[in-house]
Formats: structure tokens, C-alpha cells, sequence
């Protein structure tokens, strides 16, 4: 999914970015940076979000 398809997706629902941040305790200048592509969400709480919203598969690494 894109980012755009993800912000339709949330205007869809009438939520806005900074209520969905705010229900999955997330500040929400770090939800906008990744949704504009300021973040490239490799890893760490930046790749967390970008799953969350569906952005990112979860990647699991091998023991």
C-alpha cells in the first residue's frame, strides 16, 4: 500500500493521522514523517509504523 492509499484509507474512516497516532501511542510529527517518505522506516519505531499502517510487511529474522 502507498501512502497516499493509506491517507485516502484514513479519511475513508474519518480519522485523522494525528487520532490514529494518538490511539497506537505514537507521537505524530513521527506518523507524518513516514507517511511523506521523511523516514525511510528500515528499522526501529519508524519501520513499526510504517507496518502498522500497512506501508511495511514485518520482517522476522532468522535465530
Amino acid at each position: 500500500m502507498t501512502a497516499d492509499k493509506v491517507k485516502a484509507q484514513l479519511r475513508a474512516q474519518g480519522k485523522t493521522i494525528t487520532e490514529w497516532a494518538a490511539e497506537h501511542d505514537y507521537p505524530r510529527w513521527a506518523v507524518y514523517r513516514v507517511l511523506n517518505g521523511q523516514e525511510k522506516a528500515h528499522y526501529g519505531r519508524a519501520h513499526e509504523i510504517a507496518v502498522k499502517l500497512g506501508l511495511k510487511q514485518r520482517i522476522e529474522l532468522a535465530a
